[in-house]
């Protein structure tokens, strides 16, 4: 998406003052943080080259320059990853059909009966889900469109009820999209969300122009549900090794918990009502 480098870069220069990195801070600044030449000195690079690389005019950037500009900024293992994915457009990896989910993978999630399992594809949308993810979040209700997290967390008004710590839920989707965006950059179905998101969301606008960038590898989310009540769900994501874009997120909550036994009534309850 154009712009994007140049945009992650400031906002990273942005974040770090003169005096932490051991320079003098001379006169009134226009903008906060290290000026694009200060960079440039520290990753021992003219200032030209910087320059034409915030500009996206850089494809042929090397490692080693990329690594330097890495240190300056002190971007961590998922930032230095995405600086290396959106400073090479040539070398992106085209998006691959996502919406076929083989059978065994399916296989896979119906046999975890007793975890709501989903899989995602790479603008995370929700290509396939087991009995109790489906009961969970009503997947098999939605459109094609709507079974998209993205637009479910900005889109979707119940979506604040329905996580009761909204902010952080919010701002965690915004940084693992960013991921997507660097991974796809020209894919139009990413550009289209991102530019749909941006035009009817102000909390979507604000939260990417800060270019966070966090893959949502675990963690823990609070959902609460309307039958089954607050539910705290730890989950982990696995990337599926024959289909690399697609990702299999499983809820684990701990056995014999609260949540685990509201899950498991959950299910009896849906099961009833097919």
């Amino acid at each position: 998406m154009d712009g994007d480098l140049g945009d992650f870069l400031r906002s990273r220069r942005a974040r770090i003052q003169p005096e932490e990195v051991g320079l003098a801070s001379y006169g009134r600044r226009r903008v906060p943080g290290l000026r694009r030449e200060e960079v440039a000195q520290l990753a021992e690079v003219s200032v030209d080259y910087y320059i034409r690389l915030e500009q996206g005019r850089g494809p042929s950037v090397s490692d080693a320059v990329l690594d330097a500009v890495s240190r300056v900024l002190r971007l961590d293992d998922e930032e230095h990853a995405y600086l290396y994915e959106v400073a090479r457009p040539h070398k992106k990896r085209e998006r691959r059909p996502a919406s076929r989910v083989r059978p065994g993978i399916r296989a896979l999630l119906d046999g975890m009966a007793h975890a709501p399992a989903f899989v995602l594809g790479p603008a995370m949308d929700v290509l396939a889900w087991n009995a109790l993810a489906d009961a969970l979040s009503g997947f098999s209700g939605m459109t094609a469109a709507g079974r998209s997290m993205p637009r479910q967390v900005f889109l979707d008004p119940v979506s604040r009820e329905l996580y009761p710590e909204w902010s952080a839920v919010a701002a965690q989707t915004v940084a693992n999209l960013r991921i997507c965006a660097g991974r796809y950059a020209d894919d139009p179905g990413l550009c289209a969300l991102v530019g749909e998101l941006s035009v009817k969301s102000e909390d979507f606008r604000r939260l990417w122009a800060d270019h966070q960038v966090k893959e949502c590898a675990y963690g823990v989310k609070r959902i609460r549900h309307p039958v089954a009540g607050l539910l705290t769900l730890p989950y982990e994501t696995l990337t599926i090794p024959t289909d690399p874009d697609q990702t299999l997120v499983v809820y684990t909550p701990e056995p014999g918990s609260e949540t685990a036994e509201r899950l498991a009534l959950l299910g009896s309850w849906a099961s009833a009502r097919a």
